[in-house]
């Protein structure tokens, strides 16, 4: 099969095609990062959020949504700390006049050390055979040592320098790494400079007199500050939840990699209050209980990982992010974190109102601590689409291009195919048709021969295609063919919603 990259460019490409992504504003050459999600990728974008706000507040009697407005009071963000400390740090290549993330620049020239730890180990399991011990040649070979040791160095002093805000020492690790611009291959570099992500506009009628207000850079503030609401009018006790979906908006210099980067995109946030002290049982529940939500989708387990953070954010006391196996690697795909009772005492403090809650058994009030889980939309959909992007060789040494996308995440459910354009069968379609539609989102097509209907329906990763033919007016069967194994059956009219219900069934 192609390599990886070929493969991302392939589903980028697919996703076009097919009516999944398309770049925004593309008639006019696009806008940089902003991508419009096509009549399909909505389907998908919105059977992902229903899974999620499924497993995460429908079936918890003690987590309920809300949600925010995109649009907040601006001394939120001073609270928050994203006015003082949402920066990221940005370096020019004076050749190339490209504009790079310092910490991008270095997690990528760790990831090729990373690719040359795995090279030897491959090497070395070819060359041992059953009785390799990777484990012990991670921590025996000279070289793999050697490499490793140099990752370390570079995370920890890049995290320091970081921490101690010595941008001058981040240009330095860059210059002594070798690191090169990817476009003029030069070393040509500007000083280290702190740039916030924050977009902002004016609020009011009159410029002059307006009040400078920002897009959120993420929505789990707006929990935060109705806080009180929802636990007064809810009459929620600890632990509770507050969960929200919603667009966030960071003005990302080096936004790439299609989807997986983007200035607006969608997260997915819940916020767990908890009593303090029990905030650490709580984030371990947590990671295990969202791990268990993306395998419960049937991707396989080794595509996620776990990564504990080197750098803990300013509110936090443990984070973990689970990564997913994109094709350009492991990368970002949800955080876990305890944020302690940072945000509600931050608003609380600059608000002047009691953000507590009154312990009745323990007859004492205190700011409740709070573990957080946050997945992007966008990233889950993308990590979806990658995983499920598949080029098969049939028999007869064609290709067939599928998406197996899990069945409960499918766009289109079924696909109602009359077997001609004639003889009372569109008709007879159109009644099934009529009968699924208000269960399953269903595609009606009648254009071209089957086969190739068959193959617009695997582009899309419809799971079940159903065929209706002479023989279902005499005997009220039609054939069924799945998605993945490609294998038909006969079967009754009455018994097809039983048939995909089955492939719909949760198991989180």
């Amino acid at each position: 099969m192609a390599n990886n990259e070929e493969i991302f460019k392939k589903i980028i490409a697919h996703s076009k095609e097919y009516g999944f992504i398309f770049p925004s504003s593309e008639i006019y050459d696009g806008l940089a990062a902003v991508y419009d999600y096509g009549q399909y990728g909505v389907e998908l974008k919105n059977n992902i959020k229903s899974y999620w706000w499924k497993s995460m507040v429908q079936y918890h009697e003690n987590i309920v949504g809300i949600d925010t407005a995109i649009f907040m009071h601006p001394t939120i963000w001073k609270a928050s700390g994203h006015v003082d400390a949402f920066n990221d740090p940005l370096i020019d290549n004076k050749d190339s006049k490209k504009r790079y993330r310092a910490d991008v620049l270095i997690e990528d020239h760790v990831e090729k050390i990373e690719e040359k730890i795995q090279k030897e180990v491959k090497k070395a399991a070819e060359r041992f055979g059953d009785t390799f011990d990777e484990q012990q040649y991670r921590t025996t070979n000279q070289r793999v040592v050697e490499y490793q040791e140099k990752i370390t160095s570079i995370k920890t002093r890049f995290v320091d320098s970081l921490e101690k805000g010595d941008l001058a020492d981040i240009k330095t690790l860059i210059e002594e790494c070798g690191i090169v611009c990817p476009v003029s291959g030069s070393k040509n570099w500007t000083e280290v400079r702190q740039f916030n992500l924050m977009f902002s506009t004016q609020m009011g009628s009159v410029s002059e007199d307006s009040n400078q207000i920002f897009l959120r850079p993420e929505t789990a503030q707006g929990i935060f500050v109705n806080y009180l609401n929802v636990q007064k009018s809810g009459r929620m006790k600890l632990p509770f939840g507050i969960a929200q979906i919603g667009k966030a908006f960071r003005n990302e210099i080096v936004a790439r990699q299609f989807i997986f980067r983007m200035r607006e995109f969608e997260q997915m946030e819940m916020q767990y209050f908890v009593k303090p002290g029990e905030e650490l049982k709580w984030f371990e529940f947590w990671k295990d209980a969202r791990i268990k939500w993306h395998t419960s989708l049937g991707i396989p387990r080794e595509k996620y990982r776990f990564h504990d953070h080197d750098k803990l954010a300013h509110y936090a006391n443990a984070a973990a992010d689970i990564e997913f196996e994109f094709p350009f690697g492991f990368k970002e795909l949800e955080g876990i974190h305890s944020r302690t009772d940072f945000d509600l005492s931050a608003h609380q403090k600059y608000s002047g109102k009691k953000l507590q809650f009154f312990d009745p058994e323990t007859n004492e009030s205190y700011v409740p601590y709070v573990v957080e889980t946050s997945i992007g939309v966008d990233r889950m959909f993308l990590a979806v689409l990658s995983n499920a992007y598949n080029e098969e060789k049939l028999e007869d040494g064609s290709i067939r291009v599928v998406l197996n996308i899990p069945p409960v995440l499918a766009p289109i459910k079924a696909a109602i195919f009359p077997l001609v354009k004639k003889d009372g069968l569109p008709e007879k379609a159109r009644e099934i048709m009529d009968l699924l539609k208000f269960d399953y989102m269903c595609q009606y097509d009648e254009k071209d021969a089957i086969g190739k209907r068959y193959r617009r329906q695997d582009a899309i990763g419809t799971p079940y295609c159903i065929t209706i033919d002479h023989q279902t007016l005499e005997d009220n069967m039609v054939t069924i063919r799945e998605r993945d194994t490609m294998t038909q059956e006969r079967i009754e009219i009455s018994k097809i919603s039983e048939i995909i219900s089955s492939k719909m069934k949760k198991n989180f």
